[in-house]
């Protein structure tokens, strides 16, 4: 499954809680995700097979999403996701009704939302940048979150239930811009796992399995380049986009084909916006490439 073996023990967990399900297959997301520490792997799927919701916490481009996307892959379990902003209201979580026609017959019909589908199929839900919804929002999947794990919707005003194998798993960047602090009823409902920066051996296998570049020398060079970029936005000399391990892997996906450091300024330096920081990323590419 993935470049670590798991401890008897966690794996017995893990193939205790998995749910094989005929329906929805094409939901259960690709794994692919290399955990900087085997820790990481265990502390998330002991909490989710306990019936806990996790939080994510990490810098932006961290691999969130994709440890998200892994972690359903491993249980075999499909994930419904949401991707949260200013505009997420109740309808994006629950579901809202349209018009239809039965036997030419107009009548209102509910389509389910993320929230609605995860409960009743009894599969994962995703709540992407949960600090980027309106603080208004969020309280309307309180019931949810903790050991109820039920809500009334409000638009067909049944109480749904979740099924067994409903688990919920967020995503959050702490600082970034358009974010609000989550408040203390939110936030402890979760279990929270700390996603720092792929580096090293695991981040050279990430660029191998997962990029065109093949040139171990150049991959070496980006490997030196990420590590370089992290150090410089920890001392804040460089915003966290600068860092993120997405833009690094675009990068090495175009170096298959483009001088290196014309591909680092399309994947990276053209996404920051103070011309300093543009200066700082390419001093460190003209080092390397």
């Amino acid at each position: 499954m993935n470049a670590i073996q798991l401890p008897e023990e966690i794996q017995k967990l893990l193939d205790n809680n998995k749910k094989t399900s005929p329906d929805h297959k094409e939901l259960i997301r690709s794994g692919g995700y290399l955990p900087p520490s085997q820790e990481l792997f265990i502390d998330a799927i002991v909490a989710l097979s306990m019936g806990k919701n996790i939080l994510l916490k990490g810098p932006t481009g961290s691999g969130k999403t994709k440890l998200a996307e892994t972690l359903s892959s491993l249980f075999e379990r499909p994930m419904y996701s949401v991707n949260c902003s200013v505009d997420l209201d109740a309808e994006s979580l629950m579901g809202f009704k349209t018009l239809a026609y039965e036997e030419e017959k107009q009548t209102i019909q509910f389509i389910p939302g993320p929230v609605t589908n995860a409960m009743k199929q009894g599969t994962f839900l995703y709540i992407d940048e949960i600090n980027m919804a309106k603080p208004e929002t969020l309280p309307l999947i309180n019931g949810v979150l903790d050991y109820r794990r039920t809500i009334t919707n409000p638009f067909t005003n049944e109480i749904v239930t979740a099924t067994e194998g409903f688990g919920v798993i967020a995503a959050i960047n702490e600082g970034y811009i358009g974010t609000v602090p989550l408040n203390e009823a939110l936030k402890n409902r979760f279990i929270v796992i700390d996603v720092p920066y792929i580096q090293g051996e695991q981040l050279e296998q990430l660029i191998s399995d997962t990029t065109s570049l093949n040139d171990q020398q150049l991959i070496t060079r980006f490997v030196t380049l990420s590590n370089d970029l992290i150090t410089a936005v920890s001392q804040g000399k460089l915003a966290e986009d600068a860092a993120s391990v997405r833009a690094l892997l675009d990068a090495c996906d175009l170096s298959a084909y483009l001088p290196p450091k014309r591909a680092i300024l399309r994947s990276i330096v053209d996404k920051l916006d103070e011309e300093r920081e543009k200066a700082f990323v390419e001093n460190l590419a003209d080092t390397l490439f």
